[in-house]
């Protein structure tokens, strides 16, 4: 009787993970090959660019490479990727944080912004209205910014992405209740600094 196949499942797995641990970068290859699509698209809900996604995958898999060795497999190998993945993210957030200028995102040479970019082909449209808009969507980006990174993270995991608290808690490594008072905090915090404008 010929021999099945064999099926990538976890035993595979963990022996790939011991080799590549060893220093094997055959077996760390397929271990980036099994893991590389999920990451790529958790990177591209994270990030605000194609760019800035492809450089959180590799600078992710930089991270998984180098820390390999850590990893004593008390928890799921993808859930560890993962917990990377967000802490490259946090990283790249506080870094841009620390870089970025509190300026409004409103283009004086006449550039698009967020609110420029949806067709409105209503007659009489409310020039008023425009402007408070504008004015609500650079306040909120201001506002976000000088949210810490995780609340940061966690409130846009949660509303701009639709991700559970649990999946959310999962990712950044934490449990779901502290990702629920993340989201707490930081959801008080936008209302405070919004209050004038609901």
């Amino acid at each position: 009787m010929p021999e099945a196949s064999p099926q990538p499942d976890t035993v595979d797995e963990r022996v790939l993970i011991r080799q590549a641990q060893r220093g094997d970068r055959a077996a760390f290859e397929r271990l980036v090959r099994l893991y590389e699509s999920n990451v790529l698209r958790l990177a591209l809900q994270l990030a605000r660019s194609e760019d800035e996604a492809r450089d959180l995958y590799q600078e992710a898999f930089l991270k998984i490479y180098r820390s390999l060795h850590r990893f004593r497999f008390e928890a799921r190998f993808s859930t560890w990727v993962y917990r990377v993945v967000m802490n490259v993210f946090l990283d790249h957030l506080r870094r841009a944080s620390r870089r970025r200028e509190m300026q409004a995102p409103v283009n004086e040479e006449g550039g698009p912004e967020f609110f420029q970019t949806v067709a409105d082909e209503r007659p009489g449209l409310n020039p008023e209205r425009s402007l408070r808009g504008k004015e609500i969507a650079r306040r909120l980006e201001a506002a976000l910014g000088r949210l810490s990174p995780r609340e940061r993270l966690v409130f846009e995991l949660k509303h701009y992405h639709g991700l559970k608290l649990r999946a959310i808690g999962d990712m950044c490594g934490t449990s779901e209740e502290n990702a629920k008072n993340s989201l707490f905090r930081a959801t008080q915090k936008l209302r405070a600094e919004l209050r004038e404008l609901i």
